[in-house]
């Protein structure tokens, strides 16, 4: 492994962190306009439909997913600017 992937290693776990705080409040505005409710459904709710339940999951693993690539992305490109190497 090289050295410029093992020390970017803790910036990728703090950027990991971040990324999951910024798609959770994403993930609660998008459901908001979607639904027009604070939380959205627990699988177990029993009270809410399969459609609620299969949107909001759906949604939710695709906000986190956009989210995180675009945050470990931009931290591997601004890796490259101060370092001069990719960290992958």
């Amino acid at each position: 492994m090289k050295a410029s992937a093992i020390a970017y290693k803790p910036v990728g776990l703090a950027l990991g962190a971040v990324s999951g705080m910024l798609a959770a409040v994403a993930f609660k505005q998008a459901w908001k306009l979607i639904e027009g409710e604070g939380d959205a459904p627990d699988a177990t709710d029993e009270h809410r439909s399969w459609r609620e339940i299969l949107l909001a999951a759906g949604l939710q693993g695709a906000v986190f997913a956009v989210v995180k690539a675009a945050v470990d992305r931009s931290g591997a490109v601004a890796t490259r600017r101060l370092t001069g190497t990719w960290p992958g």
